[in-house]
Parts: structure tokens; C-alpha cells; sequence
């Protein structure tokens, strides 16, 4: 190691809430004066952030870890996220890894010395935090320990190494569906302060991004720790009164994905009147089966109040993108109950979705409950849903090949492929020369070639 003169690699998995996490260790451990090499050979260090949202996930993150070891067997891996809070002992074992951070003390990482050969002491800003992490230090490997974070993580980001950077505006989940590990792995929901959050997205802007992302965990459970703060779709207001008047028209805002049950009155209102905020939504939606979504825990929304506010919302955006979560496949799944799902489905005006088979977690309800079905049921349909908006996707593309012009940014320099305010893919046949890959790009569409939408830049 050469301590102020380190390289290193980053590699991510998972959610965009682990993008931003990564691109905020990238800008400290740069500002201490590493460097950073695009491929594991040329580093000293390695930093592995991963997901444990499925077992596939994991398995992905163990591959990968071997696999890197043996591009880089010098290198020093250092694994952290969500299936690091779950499975630290696991991941301590495999060769290469000489620190395994759970996503609780994941912050702590800026301060993170590779010459010292040991971790930075857990930020006594929280005592829980603390208490969990030497708890995990001593975890045998099928323990599940989980995070005890109560504050927002202290993460911030200048830039990204993406044309479309993500800026977080909340973090864990306090619903505890029966199904899923977040809960155990970020710990309850903490919200970031509003001003932060304008502040941030105008320090993206001001540097050139031209759109960007408000994510989180659970945006439903945004402002509930908060004095004052409102809702989410208040902070999107306090955003679009700072931001719009300036930016309106030159950049745009994306939302990453919303609950059924913040859909309302309140959002229809915010999102008809917003200046910022591009025409798509993304869903966490899991089921169209009301009797599934209870067995679920999620049975504070329910799915047919949804078609509603869709058509509404028609009545703002004549155009919009619609992209949805499904799980198929979930314990005591029926038959009437998959058809339901596929019936929803087939009604939603979905854009696009993705769709997972049941995977069981460990530590979470679902994992006891009787009635797991067989895999090859799971993934079959799994697969009958995918079937269902892949034909919608196509409707779409054609769709929108139709329009007289789209607004498109770009997946990154020298790229000719981007993204429509739309959600959509689209190619751009020949980009002018001299654009800005993170500026929105006026384009005609003249066609679709493989699902993807061929303009020409105006």
C-alpha cells in the first residue's frame, strides 16, 4: 500500500441508493488523495458494495468478489453494504477481503486507511450504530444481525461518474413487509433534511448534470422523522419552488420509485403542477392480489384505487412512463391469485417492469410461512408476467416513435444510446458534435429497431 497515493476499484451492486453510497466513498477517499483505476489489476484496494434484496443478489456479490480476487490477488477487498450486515463472517473468510463493513458503518469508510491495515473506529454519532457492529463482529455466519442505524448516514455527493446522478433523500425502511431483508440490513427509516437535498441537486446542476434522480428506500416513510418536514410530495414541492424558476425547461428531475398507497390527491396535485419532474413513475407494486399483498404485509394499499389516479394522472401527463416491482411466486400464491396479478397486469398501463420470482430471505416472516411454491412455478410465472409487459413495451416504443420529439440524456460520453423523459431507450443516429452527454438532447424519432426507439437529433 502507498497510503496517500492508494488506487483503488469500485465495484456496485445492486440499488441506486448504493450508487449514490459508492459515489460518495469514491469523492472522499479522492479527496484524501487516492487514485482510482477503472479495471481491479492497476488497485491496491477494492471496495465491493453489495445487495442482499435476493439470493440471487448474493450469489452475484460472492462470484464477483472470486472473481476480482483473481484479477487482483495483491489487492485488498473491502466488502460493505447490505448483505455485509447480514453475512459479515461469510464474507470475512473469503480470500482477498481484509474488511467487511456492515451498511450501518458504511459512512465510516471515508475515513478508511488501507496503510493502517485496520478500520477506522465505528462514528460514535450513534450509539446503536456502534452496539450493532461490534454485535456483528462476533456473529457466526448464519446469524442475521440487524442494523440499528437511527440517524441519516452522513453521505454526500459533488458529482457522479454517471450521466444521471442519484441523490438520496431517505434511507431504511420501518413497514417491514414479510418478505424482504432491507429492514434488517439498513435499519429503520431516517429522512434527510429538505435544505440539504435542494442544496445537493444544486450542486449537480450547477456542475452540468442535466437530470437527476430523488431516491430512497421507502419515499412513503420520507418526513415521518422529521419535525416539520412534511411529506415526500412536500419535499418535491420545497424542491420545484428553490429550483424551477432557474432550472425549469434546461433540466429535469426523475423519482425513483413510489407506493401505491402515496398516490393520491396530494401527488396528483404536486406532480400536475411540476415544472421538473419528467412523465414516468415507478411502482412498488409486488402484487395485484389484495389477498397476496396482505399475506405480504403490505396491505395498507390496495390495487384497484391505483387505475384511477392513473387515468387521472392522464389528464396532466397525456404521456407518461409506467414501470412497476412485481413478485410472483409469493408463499400461498393460488392459481386465482397469480391470475389476478397477471389480470392487473394486463390493465396497468405499464411501459416497462421488472419482475422477480420469490426468493426467501433469511431473518425475514416469509421465510417460515407454509405454502413455498416450486421453483419452476416461480419463475414460470414470473415469466407469464414478463411475457404481459413485454407486448405493452413494444405498444410504447411505437408509440413514441409517433410523437413529433423526445428529450433525451445520454448514457455517457461518446454514447449514442440515452434515456427519454419517457423512460424509454432511445438511439440517437448521429449525435452533434460537441454535446454535452449530460445535457437533454432534442431528438425526432423516425423508428423502433429491437424495442429501441431510433431518433435524429433536431
Amino acid at each position: 500500500m502507498k497510503g496517500a497515493t492508494t488506487s483503488f476499484h469500485a465495484a456496485t451492486f445492486g440499488c441506486k441508493v448504493n450508487q449514490y453510497e459508492t459515489q460518495s466513498l469514491r469523492e472522499a477517499w479522492l479527496r484524501r488523495g487516492f487514485t482510482e483505476v477503472d479495471t481491479p489489476e492497476g488497485a491496491d484496494v477494492i471496495l465491493v458494495n453489495t445487495c442482499a434484496v435476493t439470493a440471487r443478489a448474493v450469489s452475484d456479490v460472492r462470484r464477483a468478489i472470486a472473481r476480482l480476487h483473481r484479477a487482483a490477488p495483491a489487492a485488498g477487498i473491502v466488502v460493505t453494504g447490505c448483505a455485509a450486515q447480514v453475512l459479515r463472517e461469510e464474507f470475512a473468510g473469503l480470500p482477498g477481503v481484509v474488511a467487511v463493513v456492515p451498511q450501518e458503518a458504511k459512512a465510516t469508510l471515508a475515513a478508511y486507511d488501507p496503510a493502517a491495515a485496520i478500520m477506522p473506529p465505528v462514528s460514535t454519532h450513534d450509539a446503536h450504530c456502534d452496539a450493532a457492529t461490534a454485535q456483528a463482529s462476533s456473529a457466526t455466519s448464519g446469524d442475521v444481525v440487524p442494523a440499528q442505524a437511527s440517524v441519516f448516514p452522513d453521505f454526500r455527493i459533488e458529482g457522479f461518474r454517471r450521466a444521471r446522478p442519484v441523490v438520496k433523500v431517505q434511507d431504511g425502511c420501518s413497514h417491514r413487509c414479510t418478505y424482504c431483508i432491507v429492514p434488517l440490513t439498513r435499519g429503520a427509516s431516517r429522512s434527510r433534511e429538505p435544505g440539504e437535498v435542494v442544496a445537493e441537486l444544486r450542486r449537480l446542476l450547477d456542475a452540468g448534470f442535466r437530470e437527476v434522480m430523488l431516491s430512497g428506500v421507502n419515499l412513503r416513510l420520507y418526513g415521518r422523522d422529521l419535525s416539520g418536514a412534511g411529506d415526500f410530495w412536500d419535499l418535491l414541492q420545497r424542491v420545484e419552488r428553490e429550483l424551477a424558476p432557474e432550472w425549469a425547461g434546461r433540466a429535469r428531475l426523475r423519482i425513483s420509485s413510489l407506493e401505491p398507497g402515496q398516490l393520491g390527491a396530494h401527488a396528483l396535485d404536486v406532480l400536475g403542477g411540476s415544472r421538473l419532474v419528467c412523465p414516468q413513475l415507478h411502482l412498488s407494486l409486488q402484487s395485484g392480489s389484495p389477498d397476496v399483498l396482505r399475506r405480504m404485509g403490505r396491505g395498507h394499499y390496495s390495487p384497484a384505487p391505483l387505475l384511477d389516479f392513473l387515468r387521472d394522472l392522464g389528464g396532466t401527463w397525456p404521456v407518461f412512463g409506467l414501470g412497476a416491482d412485481i413478485l410472483m411466486g409469493f408463499p400461498g400464491e393460488s392459481e386465482d391469485a397469480f391470475a389476478e396479478t397477471l389480470d392487473f397486469a394486463r390493465a396497468l398501463p405499464l411501459t416497462y417492469a421488472h419482475v422477480f420470482p420469490y426468493s426467501r430471505r433469511p431473518g425475514t416472516v416469509a421465510a417460515s410461512l407454509p405454502e413455498h411454491l416450486p421453483q419452476e412455478i416461480r419463475k414460470a410465472r414470473a415469466a407469464a408476467v414478463r411475457d404481459v409487459v413485454a407486448q405493452k413495451r413494444a405498444v410504447f416504443a411505437e408509440r413514441l416513435a409517433g410523437l413529433p420529439a423526445l428529450s433525451v440524456v445520454l448514457d455517457g460520453a461518446g454514447a449514442r444510446k440515452g434515456i427519454s423523459e419517457y423512460y424509454a431507450e432511445c438511439r440517437v443516429r448521429r449525435v452533434p458534435h460537441g454535446h454535452d452527454h449530460r445535457a437533454v438532447l432534442t431528438v425526432r424519432p423516425v423508428g423502433v429497431e429491437a424495442g429501441c426507439v431510433v431518433t435524429e437529433a433536431v
